[in-house]
């Protein structure tokens, strides 16, 4: 019931403002979509294809990531520093458990709708690319361990500050470095393998795989679902903490 009444309040926020979160979701994509897949189509190919194939899985990768990571830090960090209210969830009689479960579906929820968007937005661009049943779950499950990952770092923060440096040290270099707008095959070995366990890394990689090859990587799907668990434990330990 918490979860169902979470969703609820999610839609009704949204219904109210849908064309002004559309227009913010989509914005920023699309400039990427049209400098860098426009801009710098040509005759450029990356790991022997096009750079524009190359590039959609990752900006629908990289819009999923911040669509979800800001719907919910954003919403909490309000409600905790601002608006005053979030500690009356955590205090009411409820499970942290579900109410965490509730808090990080409504921001996967606004990732997935943003990524089908971009995707629609993409078909303009005329690729034919690979889109399956998988491709859309390992989208969703992007959404959702990123917006695990915004609920956390919204809970730990004791600032508004402190979640524009999370931000930029944590979600901006993720956005750029795994492998959303260039290959990572000359970067250096130490960093590369550093950044290919970063979980957008994992997405990008999979989601490109599906379009470009029709290959599912079940193992980036398993570190996707490992990093959930992961985040999710974690934000409701932190929940607890709070009580």
């Amino acid at each position: 019931m918490e979860v169902f009444t979470i969703l609820w309040r999610e839609f009704i926020f949204f219904k109210k403002r849908a064309l002004k979160i559309t227009t913010a979701t989509i914005i920023t994509p699309i400039l990427y979509l049209i400098a860098f897949g426009w801009g710098l189509k040509g005759n450029i190919t990356i790991e022997g294809y096009s750079y524009i194939s190359f590039l959609i899985p990752g900006i629908i990768a990289l819009s999923s990531m911040r669509t979800s990571f800001n719907a919910v830090s954003i919403r909490i960090t309000v409600s905790r520093f601002t608006e005053k209210s979030f500690e009356y969830y955590l205090t009411a009689p409820i499970n942290l458990y579900l109410l965490t479960l509730g808090q990080i579906l409504a921001g996967a929820l606004r990732g997935f709708y943003a990524s089908i968007l971009i995707y629609i937005i993409t078909l303009l661009f005329n690729q034919n690319l690979n889109v399956n049943i998988y491709f859309w779950i390992i989208v969703f499950l992007n959404s959702v361990l990123f917006a695990s990952l915004g609920y956390l770092a919204a809970m730990v923060i004791e600032s508004h500050y402190e979640m524009n440096r999370f931000t930029s040290f944590v979600i901006t270099p993720m956005s750029f470095l795994c492998g959303t707008f260039f290959s990572l095959d000359k970067m250096p070995i130490v960093i590369k393998n550093i950044i290919s366990f970063l979980p957008l890394s994992f997405t990008t990689q999979a989601l490109r795989n599906i379009a470009v090859f029709d290959k599912i990587l079940f193992k980036n799907i398993f570190f996707l679902l490992l990093y959930i668990v992961i985040f999710y434990l974690l934000s409701v330990r932190v929940s607890y903490r709070e009580v």
